[in-house]
């Protein structure tokens, strides 16, 4: 085993790195080390996401998702400026297509205005300045969204990293833990390695990783793949910023929308299917002894019974090209099949506990050695650095 470290971070994703990254400016006589399993950093969620800003609208005031999604986006902007990274702020339209979805447009509003956001209503008119393109009864623009392709923020957390002497060790999949009085040794396919504290923000493997180190979560990581398509670049005027439709409160996706990427191409998507593996991007990627693990977890059937009807909507328009043309003709009714082409799929970690209830709220608990990131969803990525701040609260009490 190598020299004991004081803190070991589990995951080489945006969360970890900017955990690690915001404990060596504020804690400086660390010695920290990011543990990933992959060759690479950003391998999963971190560099498979659609790179958004997210404003914090959705979410409910006083939530730990809304506190840290305001300020998060405001560190992650300060810190793109220093950096030099490239981002946008664009804005976003959430637009209402119907007289029911008014009602849901209009609870939004008020709740983006309890979250201290600049949201202005729209009408027809109002929304053909913005998105000449989009169609809705009314629509909501959100001034503070924007985009950034959060795999280069992901690399200039480890530069900095490294700048300063600490250490990010890939091809270091943690397979055993033991505690002791005295700390932690996690046993990884790149040796053992040795902290006072060990922070797990494992992503989609959160819960394995967790249970590894005697804190077995109630909940279970149950992994859904985003299905993309992307504007071919002759259509790619149709969509200015970003078109989302309003969300169903049921359910923490937020339906088929349009974002204009930092990089200038336009995103369509997701669908949300059931993968049959944490990390399945296609959908012939089985892993049998995950994919068995999540249909015997009784949250998968509870939740399986009670929202079969959206999952049968989610897998047709999976393998009905025709009905994910449809969906995004609700938004603009000028797209056409030829205008599309596929694009990399994600898969999201989504939570569920036992009695099949979807968290959407950010999970972190800890044991005497452990913290464990157990729920990081969107908007994870806007508010790492924000999540990193209440870790090392946490962290801070225990030293």
């Amino acid at each position: 085993m190598g020299s004991l470290q004081a803190v070991i971070i589990i995951g080489g994703g945006i969360v970890g790195l900017a955990l690690a990254y915001r404990l060596s400016v504020v804690r400086p006589w660390l010695r920290l080390t990011v543990l990933e399993k992959e060759a690479e950093i950003a391998s999963h969620q971190s560099g498979h996401n659609s790179g958004v800003l997210h404003s914090g609208i959705y979410y409910k005031p006083g939530s730990l998702k809304a506190a840290t999604c305001v300020r998060g986006r405001r560190e992650m902007i300060a810190f793109c400026e220093t950096e030099g990274i490239p981002y946008r702020i664009c804005g976003k339209t959430i637009v209402a297509t119907n007289d029911a979805e008014v009602v849901r447009l209009q609870r939004l509003f008020e709740r983006g205005l309890s979250n201290g956001l600049t949201c202005t209503m729209l009408e027809r008119e109002g929304l053909a300045e913005i998105e000449p393109h989009a169609t809705a009864v009314k629509a909501i623009h959100v001034a503070e969204t924007g985009v950034v392709d959060f795999r280069s923020v992901c690399a200039q957390f480890a530069y900095r990293l490294s700048e300063v002497g600490h250490s990010i060790v890939t091809s270091a999949k943690v397979i055993g833990v033991r505690e002791a009085n005295a700390g932690v040794t996690l046993i990884t396919t790149a040796g053992e390695f040795g902290a006072r504290y060990i922070i797990n923000c494992a992503g989609l493997y959160s819960d394995k990783v967790a249970s590894l180190a005697s804190n077995k979560p109630n909940e279970k990581i149950i992994p859904f793949r985003g299905e993309y398509y992307r504007l071919t670049p002759e259509a790619s005027y149709l969509c200015r910023g970003l078109i989302y439709p309003v969300p169903d409160p049921r359910f923490p996706f937020l339906g088929i929308h349009l974002t204009r990427r930092v990089s200038g191409e336009v995103e369509c998507g997701p669908n949300a299917v059931l993968a049959f593996a944490k990390e399945g991007y296609t959908k012939s990627s089985i892993n049998p002894s995950e994919f068995i693990g999540i249909i015997t977890f009784p949250g998968f059937l509870r939740l399986a019974a009670h929202h079969w009807r959206y999952g049968l909507q989610e897998a047709f328009r999976s393998l009905s090209r025709r009905a994910f043309v449809n969906a995004l003709r609700k938004l603009i009714p000028e797209v056409e099949d030829e205008m599309l082409e596929r694009a990399p799929a994600g898969v999201r970690a989504q939570a569920v506990s036992r009695t099949g209830e979807m968290l959407d709220d950010f999970v972190i608990r800890e044991s005497a050695r452990t913290i464990d990131v157990i729920s990081a969803p969107s908007p994870a990525a806007t508010a790492s650095l924000a999540i990193a701040d209440s870790i090392i609260e946490i962290l801070d009490r225990k030293m």
